[in-house]
């Protein structure tokens, strides 16, 4: 990954809006299916993505991370 790798978030709106405000590219994804429509569409220049935990089952069944750094929110609801 090159030092000028984008950073994005994915997931539901009430979970991944806040980092907007840090510069990262929001998109919004309130079930599976749209987090994976999401992740299809990502620009390549994306190396890393913020995901909310229903988002990373999404990206998981979509075939996984690739070559992109994922980091995982906790889930809000504190279940395993």
């Amino acid at each position: 990954m090159d030092a000028t790798a984008r950073v994005a978030a994915i997931g539901e709106t009430r979970l991944v809006r806040g980092y907007g405000l840090a510069g990262v590219t929001v998109v919004t994804a309130e079930d599976e299916r749209a987090a994976q429509a999401a992740w299809r569409e990502l620009d390549p220049r994306v190396g890393i993505v913020i995901v909310t935990p229903s988002a990373a089952r999404a990206v998981a069944a979509a075939g996984g991370p690739g070559g992109r750094l994922l980091a995982v929110l906790p889930d809000p609801d504190g279940a395993a």
